[in-house]
């Protein structure tokens, strides 16, 4: 879902008025808060019944953070480079070192058909110390230091929103980001140490609704007030999202019934959620609304269908037609490298493998 919101977004440019991107970004950074939160506190927990010390499980945490997210990224960016792509040519250094959006932070602008690849920076960067946060601060601690983040994040861009910083700033920044990470870290400590009252809570349909609400309120605030950047879109615009984020996450857990279930269980579904890093990593490459070239090979192969079959060129059918052959392009790419990279890989996170009954990704 939330992969397929971002592509939505670059691929239909202005013709969608929803900040679809926006939204699916927060939707990964509230699961990955979740799923991080829960596998570091599970293995300290193991940790601690062997009394053993962290730091193997520390190793463990990254060696299979490594696997996962390295090899597909940097073959991906030397592959471009090769080719003299023109944004990794320029900016490799960043891109290395996942520090892109660092750099777009200082120069207020984008890097073209790789602008997606700040929200990946901000994820490595907050791999960097949460961690380390995680196993070293008492349990009793836990719950106050992710309210804390959350508050630092709501008043670095309430900070920056006062200073007139540019919107780039508090936009791809790791800790204008951690409101987002800490919600979903907020519902594994619930997950883990409230099992009963998380149920309640996250699962309620009452506060799935009420988030809605919330978050509905936040973007006609954003679409109306004036000027057009205010504290809407620049303060709370990530928080209002996240808290709806954390509360479809929350039924998730719990458990969602009838028709969205299926949607989310299907095979289809799954598979899709399998390959979701490379058709992030790729959507961009395959297709982009504002930065690809009219004579690229993907824009090409569209027009030589639109000319086999004229009725794709339709009012009616123009643009779904056009998003379901971006997608299936990139579903192609991002399955060759599913089983070609990034599978081969993955197979070696068994050597590495967390405590037993513990949660892996």
């Amino acid at each position: 879902m939330a992969v397929s919101l971002v592509m939505l977004d670059h691929w239909l440019g202005e013709r969608s008025p929803l900040p679809l991107g926006y939204f699916g970004v927060n939707l990964f950074f509230v699961l990955s808060g979740f799923l991080i939160t829960r596998i570091l506190i599970t293995s300290k927990q193991a940790d601690q019944a062997k009394q053993q010390p962290h730091w193997r499980s520390l190793g463990r945490f990254y060696i299979r953070r490594s696997l996962r997210i390295f090899p597909v990224y940097y073959l991906t960016l030397f592959g471009l480079a090769l080719v003299h792509f023109p944004a990794v040519r320029d900016h490799l250094g960043w891109l290395l070192t996942y520090t892109q959006n660092i750099w777009i932070a200082i120069h207020h602008t984008w890097l073209g058909a790789i602008d997606h690849l700040w929200s990946l920076a901000v994820e490595e960067q907050y791999y960097l110390f949460f961690p380390f946060l995680i196993f070293f601060t008492p349990d009793r601690y836990l719950l106050k230091t992710l309210l804390a983040l959350m508050a630092l994040s709501v008043g670095l861009r309430g900070l920056l929103y006062l200073v007139q910083a540019d919107y780039t700033v508090q936009f791809v920044l790791m800790p204008t980001c951690l409101d987002a990470f800490g919600m979903g870290g907020l519902l594994a400590y619930g997950y883990l140490f409230y099992p009963n009252q998380f149920a309640l809570r996250a699962g309620s349909t009452r506060w799935l609704l009420a988030s809605l609400a919330l978050y509905l309120l936040d973007l006609y605030l954003m679409k109306t007030l004036t000027p057009t950047r205010n504290v809407f879109t620049d303060v709370f615009d990530r928080l209002f999202t996240s808290l709806f984020c954390c509360f479809l996450i929350g039924k998730g857990i719990t458990g969602y019934t009838g028709l969205v279930r299926w949607g989310l269980v299907n095979p289809v579904s799954n598979y899709l959620g399998r390959i979701s890093y490379g058709l992030y990593l790729f959507h961009n490459l395959v297709f982009n609304a504002y930065h690809t070239p009219t004579n690229f090979i993907t824009v090409r192969l569209w027009q030589r269908l639109c000319r086999a079959v004229p009725l794709l060129t339709s009012d009616a059918l123009q643009t779904p037609a056009n998003v379901l052959f971006f997608y299936a392009l990139t579903v192609g790419v991002a399955t060759m490298s599913w089983y070609g990279i990034e599978r081969p890989f993955n197979a070696m996170k068994k050597r590495v493998a967390y405590h037993p009954g513990g949660a892996g990704i």
